[in-house]
């Protein structure tokens, strides 16, 4: 394709015909098809480069060619920078493009875990890097500046491969890299953490020249003291170990807040004898490796209390064990003041268990914290006043006062059991540690009915969706409908770091989409919004004006902007006409509606007030209570 326009005309045109606006490439097929797509185009300007991405208009650039008219010798990038039409994170993208280098959509990108561990962090922050995926012997790198042959070189060095770049804007590689790698200016550990004793530091092999029979049981021992005492430091809930097949790694991530984070790459030569060690101090039979097993783990540390952990062991593909542990909480229990409900809802809630009967669920996924406010609950009922039982697998809080019972299936003792005992043992108050069959839900309705108060959770989604999927159960509507005193729903957030998050003052704009989301009604009249807006600024404001937190990024919270998770919630009672919608076989959508107007505050709403009160944003709040 022949072009025998100069620099400035060409800089001022729209995008030439078949280029149109190149949108960023969300998967290795939608980016080779755009790098079809450049090169069928030919060479194209930084002016079209920029107009494609969507980066600068059309006058922009015939202002900027203006200028350069007067200083040809000067860039067309620079010009447009200093003009304040494009920023420089613009230029390197307009550049990429010009190259033929496409964007990418980190966001939405399928990064491999095994290929971010084959990158150390270190390498991947210093130059700002990210690999995206390998394909016949070349790996394909995001970069903000796709010139960087420094680092184009130290990819090719350490992957042996040939790297290509594409674009990605340095905030997201930087946002990807603090999401996925644990950051390495984590306090080390001391030699007591590792074995309580005084030892030198464990050094793993980093290559695959070493045999299985060349890692000594010391090594192999310190490596998983060493990775439960990191998680611990870390605050991460689940450590996750990864083999691969053959002689791939073994990765290592910690779940903290709610994300996975990479930790380790442990070459193959050590998988065997890593799980191997992690089921020996579960007391599991190491000869097994065709069934899944679980156990517990005390972890004893020198001059501190010893760590409870859960551990499955699941056989995946390639004949090897994934393992997973579960750090149990802390085993005191919160008071039901620090759940983190609404004022109004904590007092709902607190009339609701103070009842002699009936039923009361926590309903939300796995990891929802549905088990510390169950605990919460009960310790608000421990006065000794009462006989309480629980029904728990594991037992992850002990409260004194409390008869507490583990579940053990494989010797019969399943929760039913446990229950039918229970209304033997002259209880007043049972828990029951999650209804997970009809014999369980039907035991549980007859304890309430006959005089007890039943606290228990459910995997379901929201409240109205536990009534429909206990009803499906084979509990009598009539029977169910008398003895339900409330749902509580649950989910967990991540929270904004209190030493970095920043201060900003909200506008009409933001303020409008918050209350649209809040009132969930996407073209809510302007006067419904003002209303609420009103609202907002007598509750929240200060002058009138409204403050919400954006993320930053500090040492305490690992660059990420967030620390720790708070809990969203939402309180169903069970009123008269609740219950009469449940004997006549009301839907979930009935009856989220009438909760709805008798005052239940959706998981959304509830978290939307957070945001106003600056303990999250409205990101974190979305991605879990979108219905």
């Amino acid at each position: 394709m022949q072009h025998t326009v100069n620099l400035a005309s060409r800089d001022t045109q729209r995008t030439r015909p078949g280029l149109g606006r190149i949108q960023p490439a969300d998967t290795p097929a939608a980016l080779a098809a755009t790098r079809e797509h450049l090169r069928q185009v030919g060479p194209i300007s930084l002016g079209e480069a920029l107009i494609a991405l969507d980066r600068v208009e059309v006058s922009a650039l015939e202002a900027a060619a203006s200028h350069k008219a007067e200083q040809p010798h000067r860039p067309m990038g620079a010009i447009l920078h200093d003009l304040g039409h494009v920023d420089e994170e613009g230029i390197r993208a307009g550049l990429a493009l010009q190259l033929g280098i496409p964007p990418v959509a980190l966001t939405a990108w399928p990064l491999e875990p095994t290929l971010l561990a084959s990158l150390p962090a270190s390498l991947a922050r210093t130059h700002g890097v990210l690999p995206l995926y390998k394909q016949d012997g070349t790996l394909y790198v995001a970069m903000s500046n796709v010139l960087d042959r420094e680092a184009l070189e130290a990819l090719r060095f350490r992957s042996s491969c040939t790297v290509e770049p594409v674009y990605a804007p340095r905030a997201d590689i930087d946002r990807a890299l603090s999401d996925h790698y644990f950051a390495e200016a984590v306090v080390p550990l001391s030699e007591e953490e590792l074995r309580g004793e005084d030892h030198a530091r464990t050094e793993v092999p980093d290559d695959d020249a070493h045999e299985p029979a060349a890692i000594t049981d010391n090594v192999v021992v310190r490596l998983a003291n060493q990775i439960i005492a990191e998680a611990y430091r870390a605050r991460a809930s689940d450590i996750h170990v990864e083999p691969s097949p053959g002689r791939g790694p073994t990765l290592v991530r910690f779940r903290i807040d709610g994300r996975l984070y990479l930790r380790h790459s442990i070459p193959w030569s050590c998988r065997d004898a890593l799980v191997s060690r992690f089921k020996v101090m579960a007391g599991m039979d190491i000869a097994d490796h065709r069934l899944p097993q679980d156990g517990k783990i005390r972890f004893r540390r020198a001059g501190a209390p010893p760590i409870e952990l859960r551990i499955v062991t699941l056989p995946t593909a390639g004949g090897v064990e994934d393992v997973v542990l579960r750090i149990l909480a802390s085993s005191t229990a919160l008071p039901l003041a620090a759940l983190g409900l609404q004022a109004d809802d904590h007092e709902r809630l607190r009339s609701v268990i103070e009842k002699p009967y009936g039923i009361l669920l926590v309903c939300g996924p796995t990891g929802s914290g549905k088990t510390t406010s169950l605990h919460a609950v009960v310790r608000h009922l421990n006065d000794g006043a009462r006989k309480i039982w629980t029904a728990e697998n594991p037992i992850e809080i002990t409260q004194p006062g409390l008869r507490q019972v583990e579940i053990k299936p494989r010797a019969g003792l399943t929760f039913a059991a446990a229950l039918r005992s229970f209304l033997r043992a002259d209880p007043d108050v049972i828990m029951v540690g999650e209804i997970r069959d009809a014999e369980t839900a039907k035991t549980a309705l007859e304890a309430s009915l006959t005089g007890h108060l039943v606290l228990s959770t459910l995997h379901t989604n929201n409240a109205p969706e536990s009534i429909v999927r206990l009803l499906e159960m084979g509990m009598n509507p009539f029977n169910f409908a008398d003895s339900l005193l409330g749902i509580l729903a649950q989910r967990l957030v991540r929270c904004l770091c209190r030493e970095c998050r920043t201060p900003q003052a909200a506008d009409q704009a933001t303020l409008e989409q918050l209350a649209r989301e809040y009132l969930n009604a996407p073209t809510a009249s302007q006067d419904s919004l003002d209303e609420q807006i009103d609202q907002w600024r007598e509750h929240y404001g200060t002058d009138g004006q409204i403050v919400l937190h954006q993320a930053n990024g500090c040492n305490a919270c690992r660059d990420s902007g967030y620390r720790g998770r708070l809990g969203l919630f939402e309180l169903m009672i069970a009123s008269d006409d609740i219950r009469h919608a449940i004997i006549h076989g009301a839907g979930a959508g009935e009856l989220f509606r009438l909760a709805q107007a008798e005052g239940m505050r959706t998981l959304k709403q509830d978290g939307i007030l957070k945001v106003l009160e600056g303990q999250t944003d409205l990101a974190q709040v979305l991605a879990v209570s979108q219905r």
